[in-house]
């Protein structure tokens, strides 16, 4: 059926270039003189027509307003409403956070008596005490607590103390009457507090509550009435969390915590409102007196009952949902919950050194229970001191230094694809559950799907060692959560190349040979410290050989092999070695010491390893 003119309506001109107030009038002024001559012809401001169109372009002027304040409110850059800035940084993952605290290392001293053990004078053990987590030290008003115990009694493998102690008084004959021991602990200025929030029993899912201080930095427990401990996580979905448990393998003293992953029911997220720097906890989105809300499903209740059944159709299952969970982790009702944390900092928490010295609160034990007499000696005795100035205190971050932030946290990512990400995660795991030194990754050759991770700790001489069995363990727990599932990582042992270097140079005949050789070996010492070395990093001769040329004194090296590295192994001179051996010349080439796969250089006794003779 064909169109005619009749069905087809009249066409006015519009145009939408008008974006404030005077310009949406010019426009509605010259339409209504186009098409509403014969109506209205008087148009000016006192005229009912001149209030139309002022009426219409303070709509528009409003409506094109607010749309491009939405527009705007999009954009982290240009949004200015707080709770539009709040959500775009947590929708990137921006942690919002109030005042930092400082953390200052401070040093205990107690003057405990003297004992004799048939062989030589040391601290009386049963005096030694153990300075508890809690006790409370102050500079210029801003107080410290104590974040660990500090056990003065404590030894090494060795049996010696590992408090450092200096004799303090002596007797007639000038024999030990006291020492002096001392021991460094960690301490914070965020302060500790309890809040008790009353749960009613009415359920609400995703509850609310919001602490009573600003500036909080640390949840410290969640803990109900029921004896529910709720856990920290970073989304409600997360249902295991990391816990440290002490280590009661044989290498304890070189990693103090295993690393166990423990499932979270009882969970919430952290929010800090980005105005006032208030933090509320959102609970989880299940009843926990439910028994609908199941935390953890049980596949065995989807199984099909078939009783006295000998044959059945084939059937359609939907695998998800033996997996899946109803809800976003649980909270009791009808309880309190008793959360501990710590809040406040700021700037001016950064004390300078040689400032920590007043006692707030002293909470001391004397595991060996000495008489009342020596304990309260003790206990008058002690000092404290910084010998380092606090870090760390900050006060809270603008909401720009906040926006700066996003594009940073956009790049990050929870999860391993890269090399990159694998070291960056395994220098990242912290330092109570072991310590890596130097780590390097390689493509296994037999498993396209998997990579070979090489670890290298130090010992308490800083000297490279074999990583703890209990490390290794941790790293496998700790990578774990973040490896893609169809890859694999097998940790291997570093092998470790211990050298030896010999020189001979020709000095200044103006100079001390003797002072221009020790020089020279001061240099070497530096240059081959193990800070210096990574895994896989080969020996670069011409460095070596430009360390001894830019000594002063130094005129040249004698000859071409005046400048030896030799690999050392075994035990030699009662001075035990790496049992790796590695034939130096056949892995020279190109002017560098190359090592093989997975193995680091290791000057491990300078002061007899390096052998220089002056002409």
């Amino acid at each position: 059926m064909a169109f005619t003119s009749n069905d087809l309506k009249s066409v006015r001109q519009r145009r939408y270039v008008a974006k404030d107030f005077d310009g949406f009038r010019s426009l509605l002024l010259e339409y209504a003189r186009l098409y509403f001559s014969d109506k209205i012809n008087d148009f000016s401001e006192s005229s009912v027509g001149g209030l139309f169109l002022d009426f219409a372009a303070y709509t528009g002027d409003v409506l094109s307003f607010y749309l491009d304040h939405q527009f705007s409110e999009l954009n982290v850059e240009s949004a200015v409403e707080p709770k539009n800035i709040e959500r775009m940084l947590r929708t990137a993952g921006v942690p919002i956070v109030g005042s930092s605290p400082s953390v200052v290392e401070v040093t205990w001293y107690f003057k405990v008596p003297a004992s004799y053990d048939g062989m030589s004078y040391l601290p009386q053990e049963a005096a030694l005490p153990t300075v508890k987590a809690g006790s409370i030290v102050s500079s210029d008003n801003i107080e410290f607590q104590l974040l660990h115990d500090i056990d003065f009694s404590k030894k090494d493998d060795s049996g010696k103390l590992k408090a450092s102690y200096v004799i303090g008084d002596v007797d007639r004959n000038n024999y030990p009457r006291t020492f002096i021991v001392a021991a460094s602990g960690w301490c914070t200025s965020g302060k500790l507090t309890t809040d008790s929030i009353q749960i009613s029993s009415a359920f609400v899912p995703f509850k609310q509550v919001t602490l009573s201080n600003t500036d909080v930095n640390e949840i410290v427990s969640v803990v109900d009435d029921y004896g529910n401990s709720y856990y920290e996580v970073g989304a409600l979905t997360e249902d295991v969390v990391y816990r440290n448990v002490a280590n009661t393998a044989s290498d304890n003293t070189l990693v103090t915590d295993a690393l166990k992953v423990i499932p979270a029911p009882f969970r919430f997220i952290r929010q800090v409102d980005i105005s006032t720097r208030s933090t509320k906890l959102v609970l989880g989105g299940g009843n926990a007196l439910s028994t609908e809300d199941d935390i953890i499903p049980d596949p065995s209740e989807f199984a099909v009952p078939m009783v006295y059944t000998r044959n059945f159709p084939r059937m359609a299952l939907n695998p998800d949902r033996l997996l899946q969970t109803k809800t976003l982790g649980v909270y009791a009702v009808n309880t309190t919950l008793n959360i501990t944390y710590r809040y406040g900092g700021g700037l001016d928490h950064n004390v300078p050194a040689n400032t920590v010295k007043e006692i707030v609160e002293l909470t001391l034990d004397f595991p060996l229970n000495p008489n009342g007499q020596t304990i309260a000696a003790v206990r008058g005795s002690v000092e404290v001191n910084n010998n380092k100035p606090a870090a760390g205190g900050e006060d809270p971050p603008s909401v720009d230094d906040l926006r700066a932030l996003i594009p940073a946290m956009r790049n990050t990512q929870e999860r391993i694809v890269t090399k990159e990400d694998v070291i960056a995660r395994v220098y990242t795991l912290p330092s109570n559950f072991g310590r890596v030194f130097r780590c390097a990754i390689h493509p296994n050759s037999n498993n396209p799907s998997a990579s070979l991770l090489y670890v290298v700790s130090r010992d308490s001489s800083s000297r490279l060692t074999i990583s703890p069995d209990t490390l290794k363990k941790n790293l496998v727990t700790y990578l774990n959560a973040y490896r893609m599932i169809s890859d694999a990582i097998d940790i291997l042992d570093a092998a470790v190349i211990n050298i030896a270097v010999t020189f001979e140079v020709v000095v200044d005949p103006t100079l001390n040979k003797s002072i221009v050789l020790q020089n020279v070996m001061k240099k070497l010492s530096q240059f081959f410290d193990i800070k210096n070395f990574n895994i896989d990093q080969p020996i670069v001769l011409d460095d070596v050989r430009n360390t001894i040329y830019t000594t002063d004194g130094v005129m040249s090296l004698t000859n071409d092999s005046s400048l030896n590295i030799k690999c050392m192994s075994g035990v030699i001179n009662n001075r035990s070695y790496s049992d790796v051996s590695l034939d130096v010349t056949a892995n020279t080439a190109k002017g560098m010491i190359i090592p093989p796969r997975g193995a680091i250089f290791e000057l491990k006794y300078p002061d007899v390893d390096i052998i220089g003779r002056a002409v």
